[in-house]
């Protein structure tokens, strides 16, 4: 693959999040990552967790390493000719030189877009400082600004997940103060209530706003472009739709000794024919 054809990918990544809305599925392998590509999705998007369970490991900031997730994100950037955004964590690095230099290695993949969250602390308090974390998004845009690429940055606050007592509030402080840091987009994963939503959309305008649907909570995507949200991700959620399957099926085999899970499997001649 070129470089222009990564330009070209960024082009169209960007264009993306200049009106309507759009849907950016996560894939977790290059199988699956083909798959949605073929289904038409305009743009796909790592997820951490969906990664790490397929490597037998649980979500943890820690599990994984820069390398290995470096590596994955390649194997989905070189599966499907479409924009990939990367689910970058907090960047792997507590330290802000490295933060730097993982940046520039995860833009050197040929993504089009890359995430980071401001949940970095101990296990205790693990969401940073808003000066802390909005200096780290400053440091990802310089190191994007830097690589001469044109690289989304996603700047994620992660206090919907870990607990905080006024997370709406406190989601919109921190995400005003990442977009004045330079973030391109936006995103409070967890937030769910329609007038929530509505309000961190327009506590950042102009910023595009990334929402998060990791469960069927009834929410459409019509409805969702109604409230000016920008892009959908959906996460974890269709790995562990796939282990849901695999669990299930296994199960029934186990305990059971019948095989009716295996149902649904998709056939030979399916699969075949999406990978040819």
């Amino acid at each position: 693959m070129t470089g222009s054809r990564f330009a070209e990918r960024r082009v169209r990544f960007r264009k993306l999040h200049t009106d309507g809305c759009f849907v950016i599925p996560n894939p977790w392998d290059a199988g699956t990552a083909i798959a949605l590509a073929k289904m038409g999705f305009p743009a796909l998007a790592t997820t951490s967790a969906g990664f790490a369970f397929s490597r037998g490991l649980p979500d943890t900031p820690e599990a994984l390493d820069v390398e290995a997730v470096l590596g994955h994100i390649a194997e989905i950037v070189n599966a499907a000719d479409v924009p990939v955004n990367a689910d970058f964590q907090a960047g792997y690095h507590r330290e802000l030189s490295g933060l730097a230099d993982n940046i520039a290695r995860c833009v050197a993949t040929g993504v089009a877009g890359l995430s980071i969250e401001d949940a970095y602390g101990d296990n205790d308090n693990p969401l940073l400082s808003v000066p802390e974390a909005a200096e780290r998004v400053r440091v990802a845009r310089s190191a994007i600004d830097e690589s001469g690429e044109d690289v989304l940055l996603t700047a994620r606050a992660e206090c919907f997940l870990y607990g905080h007592p006024d997370p709406l509030a406190e989601a919109i402080r921190r995400l005003q103060a990442y977009a004045d840091a330079g973030a391109d987009v936006v995103f409070a994963p967890g937030v769910s209530r329609r007038e929530d939503i509505t309000a961190l959309v327009d506590a950042v305008r102009p910023v595009s706003v990334n929402v998060l649907i990791s469960s069927d909570s009834g929410i459409t995507v019509g409805e969702l472009a109604e409230l000016g949200v920008r892009r959908i991700s959906v996460g974890s959620a269709l790995s562990r739709v796939a282990w849901g399957a695999f669990l299930s099926a296994a199960s029934e085999l186990a305990n059971a000794g019948t095989f009716g899970g295996l149902a649904q499997a998709a056939t030979f001649n399916e699969l075949n024919a999406l990978f040819t």
